[in-house]
Order: structure tokens, then C-alpha cells, then sequence
């Protein structure tokens, strides 16, 4: 697996999301991994970026987030929150390995392998143009959003 940065192809990817429908890339995405459904932080960002919805649509990019959540709790999460994004399931892990964010974390003393908070701007040609790692929530999507409005 070679990492995923700025200028490199983007990995292909194809999920399950919330309401049935699947997640491809197939034009200007915003892909954001977040640890867990419904949990504070996750939730945050989350609200953060549907939000900004319509200026994403706008701008002609496509939002998705992405967890290891079940389809069904996202569908719940989703509701929960009157969520405007894309929720994908990556259960097995697949595509977060690929993207590099399936990593290990320490808590308490403990250690566990988790999804690291990260989001990558890809372009309509299926370049990563833009990546965050270790996102701090607070002022993530405005700066994603203008990142995005450059593309």
C-alpha cells in the first residue's frame, strides 16, 4: 500500500451508504473518515459539513463520510441529526486501509487499531488535491469548503 498524498491517484473505493445507495468516486468528492457514529466529535463534524451542503453542491462536490459504522446505525445517525451527507460503511476495513487511516491509536494506557480523523479533496480526475490528518473538528469543513471552491 503506498500513501496516499497531495498530487497522487486517488484509490478507488465503492461502499454501502445509508438509504441503500453506494459510494463511488465519480467526480470532485470530499471523503472524510471519522472514528464512530453519534459520538460527540464525529457527530460535530458531521453537522459541520451538512451545514455547509449546498455550498459543497454548489461548488459540484460530492460530500461522504466514512466509518466502520453498520449501514443501519448510520441510516439511524443520519436521521438522528437530519444529517445532509453521504454516510458510507466500510466495514471490513478495505478502504480505510487503503486511504491509510486505518491506524493504531492509544488510549488510557491501551492500545487499538481505529480510523484516524482525516479528509481528502479529490478533483473531477480522480486526483487527491488537498488532505487533512488528525482533524481537529472545530473549523474543519469551512476550510475544506474553501479548499474545495478552488477546484
Amino acid at each position: 500500500m503506498s500513501e496516499v498524498t497531495a498530487g497522487s491517484k486517488a484509490p478507488s473505493f465503492d461502499m454501502p451508504t445509508d438509504g441503500g445507495g453506494r459510494a463511488t468516486l465519480t467526480g470532485p468528492t470530499v471523503l472524510y473518515f471519522y472514528p464512530k457514529a453519534d459520538t460527540p466529535g464525529c457527530t460535530n463534524e458531521a453537522k459541520n459539513f451538512s451545514e455547509h451542503a449546498e455550498a459543497f453542491a454548489a461548488a459540484g462536490v460530492t460530500v461522504i463520510g466514512v466509518s466502520k459504522d453498520p449501514v443501519k446505525k448510520l441510516g439511524r445517525f443520519k436521521a438522528k441529526y437530519d444529517l445532509k451527507v453521504v454516510l458510507a460503511s466500510d466495514e471490513e476495513a478495505g478502504v480505510t486501509e487503503a486511504w491509510g487511516v486505518w491506524v493504531e491509536k492509544s488510549m488510557y494506557g491501551k492500545t487499538y487499531m481505529g480510523i484516524e480523523r482525516a479528509t481528502f479533496l479529490i478533483d473531477g480526475s480522480g486526483v487527491v488535491r488537498r488532505l487533512w490528518r488528525k482533524v481537529s473538528v472545530k473549523g474543519h469543513a469551512e476550510a475544506v469548503l474553501a479548499a474545495a471552491k478552488e477546484l
